[in-house]
Formats: C-alpha cells, sequence, structure tokens
C-alpha cells in the first residue's frame, strides 16, 4: 500500500504486508497502533517529521522486518533511549541507514549522528535505587538512635541555649523598668512550698514584690514572651531548683534565659535556691549552671533544716545586692 504524498489515515488492514508512507508531513507513527497492521513486514516513512519514535508504535508491527526511516529529523534526549537501543539490538528488524540518522533538536546536536547520543544515564536503575535509599535509612536511624542515647540531653541543652540566646539578643537593647524586684522560676511540683514558705516571707515579711506564673504572667500572651518579660522586667530572677524543675523543658528555658542575662550583662541577677540535693552528675547538661555554681554561693533549703531563719536572712540579702559585677 502506497500513501507516497497524501495525509490519508489507514483504515485496518490485518492481511497489508507493505506500507509506504515517504513525505506525507507526518508527525507521529501512532496511527499504526489502531491500524491492526499484524502482518506488515515492509515500512518505509522516509523524509516526514518524525522526532521520537515511540516504542508502543513499534510494538504495533510484530511481523515487522524492515523499517526505512531516512530523512526525519530526530529528537536526541532520552525520549529516543528505547528506540535508539532497539535499532541497535533488535536482531529480527532491519532498520535502513540508522547509522546516519541525524539529530534535528536540540539545538546544541544538530546535524550530529542520533547513533552518538549517550543513553546511559535515560536508564534508571530502581535496584540500584533501592539499595541507596535502603542504606541511608538504616544509616539515619543509626545516627538518630546513637544521638538519642548518648546525646540527648546535651541535645535538649542546646535547644534551649539557643532560645534563649535569642530572646536575649530581642531583650538586650531593651530599657525595660524593673516592675518587679525578683521573678520566681519554680516547677508547679514545687508551688506548695513557693505559695506556703517562699511568698509569705519574701512578700508578706520582707516586702519584695514578686512575679509567679500562675498570677502575674499576662494572658493570651506566647509563655517565652511572658518570661523574658518577666526576667528582664524584675532586678533578680530567683530559680527554684529541684528534681522536677532540672525535668521541666519551661523551667529550663527560664534558667538558661536568666543564665544569658546574668553572662551579658556581667550583672549579679540571679539567685540559685535548691530545694533538693542534687548530684552534680544531674547537672551536666546545664554547663552554665554548673559554671556559675563554681562562682557563685547559693543557697540549699535541705540543709538549712535546722536554722531556716539563717536560710531567709541570706535571700534577704541577696535581693537586696545591687547589681554589680560579681563574676571573674
Amino acid at each position: 500500500m502506497n500513501l507516497k504524498n497524501s495525509s490519508r489515515s489507514v483504515f485496518p488492514i490485518p492481511n497489508l504486508k507493505s506500507l509506504y508512507i515517504s513525505r506525507t508531513g507526518l508527525y507521529s507513527l501512532d496511527f499504526l497502533i489502531h491500524a491492526n497492521l499484524t502482518k506488515l513486514e515492509f515500512l518505509q516513512a522516509r523524509q516526514n517529521l518524525y522526532s521520537v519514535i515511540r516504542k508502543e508504535d513499534i510494538k504495533s508491527l510484530p511481523a515487522l522486518t524492515y523499517l526505512d526511516l531516512q530523512g526525519n529529523g530526530f529528537t536526541c534526549n532520552c525520549d529516543n533511549s528505547w528506540f535508539l537501543s532497539w535499532a541497535i539490538n533488535d536482531s529480527k528488524t532491519q532498520v535502513y541507514d540508522a547509522y546516519n540518522f541525524t539529530c534535528n533538536y536540540p539545538q546544541e546536536f544538530k546535524s550530529k549522528k542520533l547513533l552518538d547520543f549517550n543513553t546511559r544515564f535515560c536508564s534508571v536503575d530502581m535496584g540500584f535505587i533501592c539499595f541507596l535509599c535502603t542504606t541511608c535509612a538504616i544509616l539515619c536511624l543509626m545516627v538518630v538512635s546513637f544521638t538519642y542515647h548518648f546525646m540527648r540531653l546535651h541535645l535538649v541543652y542546646a535547644y534551649y541555649l539557643f532560645i534563649a540566646w535569642f530572646f536575649d539578643k530581642k531583650h538586650k537593647n531593651k530599657k525595660t523598668p524593673h516592675q518587679y524586684d525578683a521573678f520566681i522560676s519554680y516547677n508547679t511540683h514545687d508551688e506548695p512550698w513557693v505559695i506556703d514558705k517562699l511568698l509569705p516571707k519574701l512578700e508578706g515579711e520582707q516586702g519584695w514584690r514578686l512575679c509567679l506564673h500562675h498570677r502575674d504572667f499576662e494572658p493570651g500572651k506566647l509563655i517565652i514572651d511572658n518570661i523574658t518579660d518577666a526576667i528582664y522586667g524584675s532586678r533578680k530572677t530567683i530559680c527554684v531548683i529541684s528534681h522536677k524543675y532540672l525535668e521541666s523543658e519551661w523551667c529550663s528555658r527560664e534558667i538558661q534565659a536568666a543564665s544569658f542575662r546574668l553572662f551579658d550583662e556581667q550583672k549579679d541577677v540571679l539567685i540559685l535556691v535548691f530545694l533538693d540535693d542534687i548530684p552534680s552528675y544531674l547537672l551536666s547538661p546545664y554547663h552554665r549552671m554548673r559554671k556559675m555554681l563554681k562562682k557563685k554561693t547559693y543557697l540549699s533549703w535541705p540543709r538549712a533544716a535546722k536554722n531556716t531563719e539563717l536560710f531567709w536572712e541570706k535571700l534577704r540579702q541577696a535581693l537586696e545586692t545591687t547589681n554589680t559585677n560579681n563574676l571573674q
């Protein structure tokens, strides 16, 4: 069947063995899929406008033994990778003069030989990709597990340190008036001691103005903003430290923000009150606290059991102390 110089469609012709469709201006061979050319052996399609030869089009011609595509301008990219491999390796079908097929697109490959195009990077080795993904996932899991097991406390500390540093920079240049004498940083587990013992002494007997979470924080405001405003709005920060305090996320943020103010302003703005006898190894993630304990005196409630009046007197003196530089 000769369709030379014709643009007519090919109707299903199951017994057709030869087809000539040169110079027909066709852009694609996709019409072959519906033509039912199961016995077609010879196909000449010279000087048309084919740029990509699809696998589906060729596979629709199971009996094809000769293919002539001279004079077409092919696209040299991965869209033609299957056709290139098939033209070189298929032993059943002879692709006439395939080694002289030239590229028309893209511009940098124009007039170059189609079979010279490197298709090595066009095929995806799914097995290799799965191997890489699995290996990376296992390595990531190992790193995360190792980090969590051996460095969890240090990472938590570093996180709190960054948060405190960020909010310290935010308040550094703000001249916040001292609305309170002291901000009390404590864990809710220790609230009975704060309400029943600390508050009556400091506010009731000594007359200090104290800032407490449950009473003085602004409703609707971000917790971290309330914390930093309380720290910078008070002359001092009293940290009531216990085992529960060290386990608390927000308490850790409070002491980090207060310690940044201490080290940044070089002023005695932080008072440490220990409700529990805490071993030094539990303070290992809190490096700044350990440095402060070495350079500053601190108050211990358990050690003051026999002389509580001395404890309250020392706390009063610490609150009266002006914010001078006590760090060496």
